[in-house]
């Protein structure tokens, strides 16, 4: 841990000037707590950094939180070994993009959601227990059910891996689809309206922030929490709905441990007898043994954690690898060729390689870097490494 000045901490050996002067600006503000803790995966985002703990008082920024809210990682670990599946994997990826939808705006016909499985909750049932908090959400309702148990497009994925001991795992990444993005935007553009209350050494209207006992505050705190509600079930049933396929793909498997946490959301908390808004944006929450999920690249390794509750990064740790180069940049950069290389003997979505050139690994930070980085926040439990990879594009 590097401490940069008093109010900005940074676990990050790979940081470019630009990632502290955006962090620098996020942390200045009066209603940041003490410090702003940076991650080993932090890079410049839109207004906040990606890889940043943000803890604020009686208040909380909008854009900090993003557009994809509730996003994060959800995973199954089966009582399946590598030697129980069959030669060719192949013919999975079409049997997942056919129980996970995947791409911009697409979802499952009928609004009905992902009910393959008998724990895994359908959009019915999901919605009559967590009616809309909002008259816009409302409005929004008929696509949140069509999108409820989809995947989404850009580095949002599902993947089958193995452990250091061969055990099969069922891994995914995704947030709150088209719902949560069209609330945030709705609630950043009310915040954007208010940014006189930023100080003029902060001139950037995606810091601007609700204070709490405003009615602007109470309206996103409902569409946010509600929204990360929604992402987290959406999770659950695509892996309900991914493990019943995959198991009758096998012949056999059952569900051993499930874990699913948060890496784009705000909490209140109780940080050293404060009750703070803690904003992860791009990190997720470490306490004290507390499991979570770290995915590299999709051609690099991931890792389930447990947390080690440090004081000072606010109980989290970073999301993932970290984006190195923007997707632009990673176009410019590479070619499909470059990343069917880098991909290896994995199965994966080879066809659509032009598609999938900004998610190449060298995109990304170095998964290895990022995990040594932050070994007082977190300990590694298990190193995944994907067999078969599928990206929604």
């Amino acid at each position: 841990m590097e401490r940069i000045t008093n109010s900005l901490l940074s676990w990050a050996t790979d940081l470019d000037d630009a990632v502290v002067e955006q962090a620098h600006r996020t942390a200045r503000l009066p209603i940041v707590h003490d410090h702003v803790a940076l991650m080993p995966d932090a890079h410049v985002g839109i207004g906040a950094t990606v890889g940043s703990v943000i803890p604020t008082k009686a208040a909380i920024i909008p854009a900090a939180v993003g557009v994809d809210i509730g996003c994060g990682m959800a995973a199954v670990r089966t009582d399946l070994t590598a030697g129980q599946l069959p030669d060719d994997l192949s013919p999975l990826l079409r049997t997942m993009e056919r129980v996970i939808p995947a791409g911009v705006g697409r979802g499952h016909q009928h609004g009905r959601g992902s009910t393959a499985a008998a724990d895994g909750p359908g959009a019915d049932a999901w919605f009559a227990a967590h009616p809309a908090p909002s008259e816009h959400a409302q409005r929004l309702e008929k696509t949140a059910r069509t999108q409820f148990g989809s995947l989404g497009s850009g580095n949002h994925f599902a993947e089958v891996c193995l452990d250091e001991d061969d055990t099969v795992w069922l891994f995914l990444h995704s947030g709150s689809r088209g719902v949560g993005n069209q609330l945030a935007q709705r609630h950043i553009d009310t915040a954007k309206r208010l940014r006189h209350q930023l100080p003029h050494a902060v001139d950037d209207p995606a810091l601007a922030w609700f204070v709490q006992g405003t009615t602007e505050f109470e309206a996103y705190i409902a569409d946010m929490l509600w929204s990360q509600a929604y992402a987290l079930a959406n999770r659950e049933a695509m892996l309900a709905a991914f493990a019943t396929a995959f198991f009758r793909f096998v012949g056999s498997g059952r569900e051993r441990e499930r874990i699913n946490c948060h890496h784009n959301f705000a909490a209140l908390e109780d940080h050293g007898g404060e009750q703070l808004w803690v904003t992860r944006k791009g990190a997720i929450s470490a306490r004290a043994d507390q499991l979570g999920l770290i995915p590299g690249s999709m051609g690099t390794r991931s890792y389930v954690v447990r947390g080690l509750g440090n004081p000072l990064s606010w109980q989290s740790c970073s999301h993932g690898a970290g984006r190195r180069f923007s997707r632009t940049e990673a176009k410019r950069r590479y070619t499909a060729a470059d990343l069917r290389e880098q991909m290896g003997d994995r199965t994966w979505l080879t066809d659509r390689a032009d598609r999938l050139i900004d998610e190449i690994p060298s995109a990304y930070k170095d998964i290895d870097q990022v995990m040594a980085d932050q070994r007082d926040l977190v300990e590694v439990v298990h190193t995944l490494r994907q067999i078969v990879n599928y990206k929604g594009c």
